[in-house]
């Protein structure tokens, strides 16, 4: 063990034989993601910055009134931390294999557009994309790159050499 935090803090690289389990790690790495970006666009609908619920997520399955309460609120977290675990999974599985931010990106605003532009209004849990307003879409788009961006390359930086990139301390 010693020996291994030697080899790394001198510069040297074992990242090759990693020991780390992918399905607990993107399972630690979903609920992280759910409640930062989570906790971040409850923010900024509290701030007046989107008007979409914070409970977007559960919105299929809960009566909208109650989404808009506190409890809702909590409950539309819950949600998306869930949604979060599984999005981490399926980008392991799908985009496990890529390295760098730029993966990541993508993958969130394919988020975000599907659940803008196809599911939500589908279901009702949004208003079309049209009807939305600039603030609000903006908003979470940036929302759903950076979480993209948060999976996507926290994903690529276990998994791949991405440590040897860092400047030596």
């Amino acid at each position: 063990m010693e020996e291994t935090v030697m080899n790394r803090s001198s510069g040297g690289s074992d990242y090759g034989s990693h020991p780390t389990n992918p399905w607990i790690f993107q399972l630690k790495l979903g609920l992280y993601a759910g409640v930062i970006w989570g906790l971040a666009r409850l923010a900024l609908y509290y701030l007046q910055f989107t008007r979409v619920i914070p409970g977007l997520m559960a919105e299929p399955f809960f009566r909208h009134s109650f989404l808009l309460t506190m409890q809702g609120h909590v409950t539309g977290l819950a949600c998306f931390i869930l949604f979060s675990v599984l999005a981490a999974y399926l980008y392991l599985l799908v985009l496990g294999f890529a390295g760098g931010p730029m993966p990541g990106i993508l993958y969130g605003l394919l988020w975000w557009a599907v659940i803008f532009s196809v599911i939500g209004p589908l279901l009702g849990a949004t208003k079309p994309v049209t009807l939305l307003g600039w603030n609000s879409l903006l908003t979470e788009l940036c929302i759903f790159i950076l979480w993209g961006v948060f999976i996507g390359y926290t994903t690529a930086f276990e998994f791949h050499d991405e440590a040897s990139r860092e400047p030596a301390a």
